[in-house]
């Protein structure tokens, strides 16, 4: 049981009031400025609205259905153009020289030619020469130099032209010459890749659309801008992977400024996200228009022709945007500890670096055609499906979605290996084998050191051992058993000692189990009704994690409900031994009574001098206090006191010993059965010795209670000396032990003139109860 003097108000280090507490509703995270709520979806507050089944009605409904319809009819619209383009039933590869050599193939009339160099193409009219690999590069976007890219696309639309002709001369280096015949794909032919891409940025798009359907907002309309730039870059992907060669020729123009603004626009938009979420900052609107207004005027730039060096302003531009969002998410930190800055932050370190690593691989590479091409195709689709699982992961940080974080991490490792690999063959000049087997080693290395700095802001460590929570658990069990009201502080108590948290606070919003909010910023933990209370306590509602360096996750609270249980079964636990207890010490007390008390009354009646009737008297009235004791389930401290004096008055006249009684105290607590009869015997053994052997006059008793601390002091003028030299036998010994059973410590020493003083210290006393 506590006392006013223990009664934690305020948790030291957080900002918690108890109780009176005015604090919105779970319809929004507290926060101390408005400007820091958090939003739904993107930013994902737990609201009612939000999750409500109902709230997907109405209008919302319409639009998703009708955005999940267009994607569901894009889809197979596009499915059906790739399955319906011709196709020369062909792989190809880059050869050492450089030029597009036949891999392999079905067609018997170019079976025969496999590993030989093509040189050209003729259909009808039109001819083809093809001196080099650059039109296996599918992607214009990836084309560093400015003229080749335009050569590239000059090249896919010619041989878009070519194969759909009737028949088709492809000539190779070594004269000879094959004529085939190009056919529709089909559907069951299409590559694998192409279906999965397309079903990954269908499923990316509508995301966005879900999240910023759930809550119209801004910081959900940017959420929505970045997963639909990401959806057009995996479709024009798809497309790609469809085509050795050939892509249809609207596409090929398309695909630099297309994907070049999808790109750009991604990083405004993460400039903008990071301004608005997880709090606005200030200036944010003029941040985000620079953005924006840099973004869009390159695209533009771009699209229209006007800026040369094209590639290298895109890349440069992002990079530059990245490490805007970047350092605006550490300002955001630092003007309140949100754990989302932290995480935003680290995954956006590794988006940007992973991005810088790729265009410095990549134009090292410039003139070496076979891995440039291999970059270009393999390094940039690794990168976009990663930024694609990262936005997809975004809105479920906290729901501990395990596959998406692997999934997302191993995919920004790839693009790393796959850089390192091409960067060390084109600029180091090693081998393959020395070349992949040493960035698989360097790429290894990264995923654990960045897998564990990013995750460790999801998950995190427990701050307390399991020994040290369960103990606090039962301790708090015990005082919620004898102070039910103060269920929510102490509950705040024990899981603030979990999960450290910036802010701890009382609302009286109510639910039935833990709850996370979707950003993994706050839990909201469901107050018990404990020790018979009925009166509904609310919720305690806490905020960023371990000081604001990690989020919450459904495990945390998982973790928390079974905290909760395991308290209320400790007070049920605990209630129940109490119960056994009261009755066995009751039914010990009444056969005492019964039995040895009217035994030694007869003795009193028939005693054969009145020192001996005295004696028998003292020891019944022992007796009485023994079994009122033990009848009794508690007992207050005062009442306690003055039934200590009295007896030990009674005790200490009849050996001629005068005592000085002194009890102070600032709280007049409720002590239980165990700590009555410790302290009864240890008062009682320590006058029992002084009586026995200190051939003392007179005797002070000091008993004082601050701060939660017991001090007994007891101290004589009789012939003691040398305690140190003591045999302790069953009444020091039992002294020792009683006071080491309730936490505490005990001391004798000389005191001048002459005699000895016991000192008895417990700390914590409502920790033991």
């Amino acid at each position: 049981m506590a006392h006013e003097g223990t009664d934690r108000s305020r948790i030291p280090g957080l900002n918690n009031t108890w109780p009176g507490l005015t604090s919105p509703t779970w319809t929004g995270l507290p926060s101390p400025a408005a400007d820091s709520a958090l939003d739904a979806s993107l930013s994902d507050r737990p609201s009612d609205k939000v999750l409500s089944p109902a709230h997907w009605t109405g209008w919302r409904l319409w639009l998703l259905i009708l955005a999940g319809g267009a994607c569901i009819v894009g889809a197979a619209l596009l499915t059906r153009m790739l399955a319906a383009a011709p196709h020369v039933d062909a792989s190809w590869r880059v050869d050492g020289s450089g030029r597009i050599a036949l891999a392999s193939s079905n067609d018997p009339a170019l079976r025969v030619h496999v590993g030989q160099a093509l040189k050209g193409a003729i259909a009808g009219p039109t001819t083809l020469a093809l001196p080099d690999a650059l039109v296996l590069q599918r992607a214009a976007r990836w084309v560093i130099d400015d003229s080749q890219r335009e050569r590239q696309q000059q090249l896919q639309a010619e041989m878009s032209t070519l194969l759909a002709q009737p028949q088709l001369k492809l000539f190779f280096t070594d004269g000879a010459k094959a004529e085939v015949t190009p056919r529709p794909r089909g559907w069951s032919r299409l590559p694998l890749l192409s279906g999965a891409l397309t079903l990954f940025a269908v499923g990316l798009f509508m995301t966005g659309m879900a999240v910023l359907l759930s809550s119209v907002s801004a910081r959900n309309a940017v959420y929505a801008v970045m997963t639909t730039c990401q959806a057009g870059n995996l479709l024009f992907i798809a497309m790609e992977a469809a085509f050795d060669f050939g892509l249809p020729a609207p596409f090929a123009a398309w695909d630099m400024p297309a994907r070049t603004a999808f790109d750009l626009c991604t990083a405004a938009a993460m400039i903008n996200a990071a301004c608005l979420h997880p709090r606005r900052l200030p200036g944010s609107g003029w941040i985000a228009l620079a953005g924006w207004a840099l973004a869009l005027a390159l695209a533009f730039g771009v699209g229209s022709g006007a800026i040369g060096h094209a590639w290298w302003w895109t890349q440069g531009a992002v990079v530059v945007l990245g490490l805007g969002a970047i350092g605006l998410l550490s300002w955001s930190y630092q003007i309140e500890p949100h754990p989302f800055a932290i995480v935003l932050r680290r995954f956006g370190v590794v988006t940007v670096a992973t991005w810088a690593l790729l265009t410095i691989a990549l134009a090292a590479a410039d003139k070496q055609p076979g891995v440039t091409h291999n970059i270009a195709d393999v390094g940039s689709l690794v990168w976009y499906v990663f930024l694609g699982s990262l936005l997809l992961l975004v809105p479920f940080l906290a729901k501990s979605q395990n596959f998406m974080r692997e999934f997302s991490l191993l995919a920004a490792i790839s693009t790393v290996a796959t850089s390192l690999d091409l960067l060390f063959i084109s600029v180091f000049g090693l081998g393959q084998f020395a070349s992949l087997t040493l960035s698989l080693f360097i790429s290894l290395a990264v995923y654990t050191g960045v897998r564990h700095w990013i995750l460790a802001q999801l998950m995190g460590n427990s701050m307390q051992t399991t020994e040290r929570m369960f103990e606090q658990l039962y301790r708090i069990a015990r005082e919620v058993e004898v102070q039910p009201e103060r269920t929510p502080a102490l509950l705040s108590q024990l899981i603030s000692d979990l999960f450290e948290p910036l802010e701890v606070n009382a609302v009286e919003r109510r639910t039935d189990k833990t709850r996370v909010a979707r950003d993994g910023s706050s839990m909201l933990v469901p107050v018990p009704l404990l020790g018979g209370d009925t009166t509904p306590r609310g919720s305690v509602l806490i905020r960023f994690a371990q000081r604001g360096r990690r989020l919450f996750t459904s495990e945390d609270a998982r973790l928390t409900d079974r905290v909760v249980e395991q308290l209320r079964r400790a007070v049920h636990f605990d209630k129940a031994v109490e119960q056994g207890r009261s009755e066995e010490r009751l039914r010990l007390a009444q056969d005492l009574h019964d039995d040895i008390g009217a035994r030694l009354l007869t003795l009193m009646y028939k005693a054969q001098s009145p020192e001996m009737e005295e004696y028998v008297r003292h020891t019944l009235q022992d007796l009485k206090t023994l079994t009122r004791g033990l009848a009794a389930s508690n007992h207050r401290l005062s009442h306690a006191a003055a039934e200590w004096k009295s007896d030990l008055t009674h005790r200490l006249t009849a050996a001629h010993i005068g005592l000085k009684w002194t009890f102070v105290f600032d709280d007049d607590i409720l002590l239980t059965v165990v700590h009555w009869s410790a302290l009864t015997r240890i008062l009682r053994e320590l006058v029992s010795n002084a009586i026995t052997h200190a051939q003392a006059e007179q005797l002070e008793i000091d008993f004082r209670l601050e701060n939660d601390r017991i001090e007994l002091t007891i101290s004589d003028n009789g012939v003691g000396r040398n305690p140190r030299a003591w045999s302790h036998g069953l009444g020091l010994g039992g002294v020792r032990k009683r006071v080491k059973q309730l936490g505490g410590t005990v001391e004798w020493r000389e005191v001048t003139p002459h005699g000895i003083s016991c000192r008895v210290v417990i700390r914590d006393l409502s920790a033991r109860w």
